[in-house]
């Protein structure tokens, strides 16, 4: 049996095919038979450009559709996922192509030309586009290619993620995260949080890096959930959203903005089960008012409010 990530994700989601998978604000939904064969396209691509196994594709995108399916042909042919902060700029760039020594930079349309030229002088042999609205050249590309794909066959520790560190030390490091991280992560997570059938989540996080890609997006695709995939965090459609609605995960200011919003209250809650809170510290103060307009001005024990207070990393309530 393979230890391909994408294998492991595609055993849990395919048996749901025809379950929607992904739904964008407007409406646009896409099922896990469509995700699949999305992602054996980038793959197919991937293999036409001439990228073996363990090479690596550098992608700095906005979030899509096309974006999350990009990483998952990847991930089946492979590949070695560089994702990379689209608020970078070109001496940031400059040296993950240098250190990472990608076989494929994808950017933005408009950073095309300055992205082919740091391709060029780092000696990167393709580099193609990716546009917020699942269009440019990767997704042209891809359109032309087979919709079936072999997985390719990976080892546990066969690296399938390249992140780098944000560098407050000295330069950034790439860390290597393997096939077996991402799987034992994922089921943990999904484990710990009771993901059960039925659950929808409400993803409105950035997917280059670990918080929005691999918690999110890895733990919904295990539990073959529907996600309503939000470009952005935007309060409006996160409000309007959040009663269809199971599971939400954001970030500490995620939670301080919908607190400012007059309409948010118990009744955009009433299908939430589970809030998760990442990537930076949630202050009590905040989760104690969360939970107390979250219950609908009622008060209640909170439990281990130490506990909440200490945790750098997730806080969960139901």
């Amino acid at each position: 049996m393979s230890n391909n990530f994408y294998a492991l994700l595609a055993m849990r989601f395919l048996p749901q095919a025809e379950a929607v998978a992904l739904e964008t604000p407007d409406g646009a939904q896409y099922s896990f038979a469509t995700l699949d064969r999305a992602a054996a396209r980038y793959a197919s691509l991937y293999r036409a450009l001439g990228l073996a196994p363990g090479e690596r594709v550098a992608m700095q995108v906005d979030k899509s559709p096309q974006a999350l399916f990009a990483y998952l042909g990847c991930l089946r042919a492979g590949l070695i996922y560089l994702p990379l902060n689209t608020a970078y700029r070109d001496l940031e760039i400059s040296y993950f192509l240098e250190n990472a020594e990608p076989g494929i930079v994808v950017c933005a349309p408009a950073q095309r030309d300055s992205v082919a030229r740091l391709a060029a002088e780092r000696g990167v042999t393709h580099v193609h586009t990716l546009d917020a609205a699942g269009g440019g050249s990767l997704a042209e590309a891809a359109a032309a290619q087979a919709d079936t794909f072999a997985t390719v066959a990976a080892e546990p520790d066969d690296v399938a993620v390249i992140l780098y560190t944000s560098g407050t030390t000295g330069q950034p490091k790439g860390a290597m995260i393997t096939h077996a991280n991402l799987a034992a992560n994922g089921l943990a997570l999904h484990a710990a949080w009771g993901f059960r059938p039925g659950d929808v989540l409400l993803h409105a996080l950035p997917i280059f890096h670990i918080h929005g890609l691999f918690v999110a997006c890895h733990v919904a695709l295990l539990n073959a959930s529907k996600m309503f995939f939000l470009p952005r965090f935007d309060v409006a459609t996160v409000l309007r959203l959040l009663p269809q609605a199971t599971v939400f995960m954001g970030v500490p200011t995620y939670y301080t903005r919908l607190l400012a919003e007059p309409a948010f209250g118990k009744a955009q809650c009433r299908a939430m089960r589970l809030f998760t809170c990442g990537s930076a510290p949630l202050l009590a103060q905040t989760f104690e008012e969360f939970l107390f307009t979250y219950r609908g001005g009622e008060s209640g024990f909170l439990p281990q409010p130490n506990r909440w207070r200490d945790c750098l990393i997730d806080q969960l309530f139901e």
